[in-house]
């Protein structure tokens, strides 16, 4: 409820005047709770709230630019247990809240004037949207002018979550057969044994129907995880390669360049620059491959987790239009998700994650800085080590990738044992 009130006197702040803020959530049964709890703080200072229900994020991101709501509020823990719980803001034009703007409202969270009365005067309503599954449905068939799906089944893993009814129906309504799993949300199935951290659910549905491809989102829908014909689970990089291709042979990838982060394995940089596109880095998050994507006016980003945005037609993630999109791919070219997923050679690579007791500045640990040096230098082109802190837990994350996959394992190897020898738990 607090932050609730915060939201709402930050955007007085940065807007004077009523304000209307549309709030959804995903299948979590703590989302009725901190639904009511957030939607009384806001009204609390005057705001009028709109209120979808069970919605994927990337819905909510839409619907706050297309409702001229002054911002949008998601209550999901994305793809983490259903205990768990988090809440994203959305501006008015449909981006995630910048640094600014954030960090007034967490000032304000701890402001002492939030616990005064509120006077019953000022206090605003709020409302149910009851189309606001149906304006998202037809915006992203829309967006990405989808054409018919006729002759593909497609198995659809909606993660129990908030993609569990829009998902497969878009898919339906476009013409494609569709096996729905993980699609009766109880409160507290969402994201258990199913959805983009289990893909081998839908791998064993797309065997056993003999599918063309398997659609797999997390619990939000804001991200998917890709199954082929084979039933063998295809890498986002291998899916940021084909869509990037894709745009590129249609003229559709401004400035021949595709955003990705330094978790992306190396064979994609190489395969994209075969083929005349560019590839930039940035850190870890979508977040910060939209940033570079704004701040340069690309079309295309995303991360090897699943994450893909389309900058001409979404806003944040979007798992659902990404499913259509490589989708239209197939279609278009008569191919197999196989036949497109082979663009790329993969680096063979090493990720060890090591229990730290403490978390130093990694420049300042010369064991590690000497073992990261020898890795780089014998790998010169052709490989390299990215070594950082977990951002939530007391870990440190060593990735090595190779074109030698001995030589990967070695380095590897020789990194986690400076760890252990100097901060290991």
């Amino acid at each position: 409820m607090r932050l609730g009130r915060a939201v709402a006197r930050a955007l007085d702040a940065a807007k004077g005047g009523k304000h209307k803020v549309v709030i959804g959530k995903d299948t979590r049964i703590s989302g009725y709770m901190l639904e009511t709890a957030l939607t009384s703080g806001l009204v609390s200072e005057g705001a009028r709230v709109l209120l979808t229900g069970p919605i994927p994020t990337p819905a909510v991101a839409h619907l706050t630019r297309s409702m001229a709501c002054d911002a949008g509020i998601m209550l999901t823990a994305s793809h983490n247990p259903y205990a768990d719980n988090g809440i994203k803001i959305f501006g008015p034009d449909g981006y995630k809240l910048g640094d600014e703007l954030e960090e007034e409202i967490e000032r304000l969270l701890f402001d002492r004037r939030l616990e005064g009365p509120v006077p019953g005067a000022s206090v605003g309503k709020a409302m149910r949207i009851d189309d606001s599954v149906g304006r998202y449905i037809e915006f992203a068939k829309n967006a990405v002018g989808a054409g018919s799906l006729d002759g593909l089944k497609v198995v659809v893993d909606c993660a129990n979550g908030a993609g569990d009814f829009v998902g497969p129906l878009i898919f339906e309504e476009l013409g494609a057969e569709v096996i729905k799993l993980a699609d009766k949300p109880d409160g507290r199935n969402i994201n258990e044994g199913c959805g983009a951290l289990h893909p081998e659910l839908a791998a064993a549905a797309v065997l056993e129907h003999g599918a063309d491809i398997g659609v797999c989102f997390d619990g939000d829908a804001d991200r998917v995880i890709f199954v082929d014909a084979s039933g063998k689970v295809v890498s986002g990089d291998r899916v940021l390669c084909l869509c990037a291709k894709a745009l590129h042979e249609a003229g559709e990838l401004r400035g021949n360049t595709m955003v990705a982060t330094v978790m992306s394995n190396l064979g994609l940089r190489d395969a994209l620059a075969a083929a005349g596109i560019s590839l930039e880095t940035t850190g870890v998050g979508d977040r910060q491959v939209l940033e570079r994507m704004r701040e340069k006016g690309y079309a295309l980003g995303g991360e090897n987790s699943g994450h893909i945005i389309f900058a001409d037609h979404a806003t944040t993630g979007d798992g659902i239009m990404s499913a259509l999109k490589v989708l239209q791919v197939m279609k278009a070219k008569g191919a197999t998700l196989a036949e497109l997923a082979d663009c790329m050679d993969e680096y063979p690579s090493e990720l060890v994650h090591l229990a730290v007791t403490e978390k130093p500045a990694i420049e300042s640990i010369p064991a590690l800085m000497k073992a990261i040096a020898a890795a780089e230098a014998a790998f010169g082109e052709e490989g390299r080590t990215l070594v950082r802190y977990s951002g939530t837990e007391k870990k440190i994350r060593i990735l090595v990738e190779a074109k030698d996959a001995q030589l990967a394992a070695e380095q590897s190897a020789n990194l986690a044992a400076a760890v252990k020898a100097t901060i290991g738990a």
